[in-house]
């Protein structure tokens, strides 16, 4: 099926949440223990207000000393790109291909629904979305 939603995708899902308040040696660590690649940095009525992902780490680690005490506040990406759960998997692969990156919140009013990545995606979605960049490669 190439035309998932996104609420049919983040259904099951419970998404690693922090506060901003979180240091970002916490989440790295709980980011290892659940074998996630991104934190979704919270307020307490989960609301939305950034994303920290392993390339934020990187980045952390390579402007700071003290990269493990910074709070994912301070570290995160803010405003990140994100989806209405009515999306479709295709949508979500062409706005993460354009923007270079892997990780998307899916949000409904604000609140955070979940997060889908690149592996969440089946081969024939991946496959359509080769075969659109083959075409503007051409053009």
């Amino acid at each position: 099926m190439t035309n998932r939603s996104m609420s049919e995708i983040v259904r099951k899902q419970k998404p690693l949440t922090m506060r901003p308040e979180a240091s970002v040696g916490e989440a790295c660590r709980e980011m290892d223990a659940n074998r996630f690649g991104a934190v979704l940095v919270t307020d307490e009525a989960g609301h939305l207000l950034g994303i920290f992902t392993g390339r934020d780490a990187v980045r952390c680690l390579g402007h700071h000393e003290n990269a493990a005490s910074l709070r994912l506040g301070e570290a995160m990406t803010r405003e990140p790109h994100t989806m209405p759960p009515g999306s479709t998997a295709i949508d979500a692969l062409r706005l993460m291909q354009d923007g270079g990156f892997r990780h998307m919140p899916v949000v409904a009013d604000g609140v955070v629904a979940g997060i889908v990545s690149r592996g969440d995606f089946r081969g024939l979605e991946l496959d359509r979305l080769d075969e659109e960049t083959g075409i503007w490669e051409r053009i």
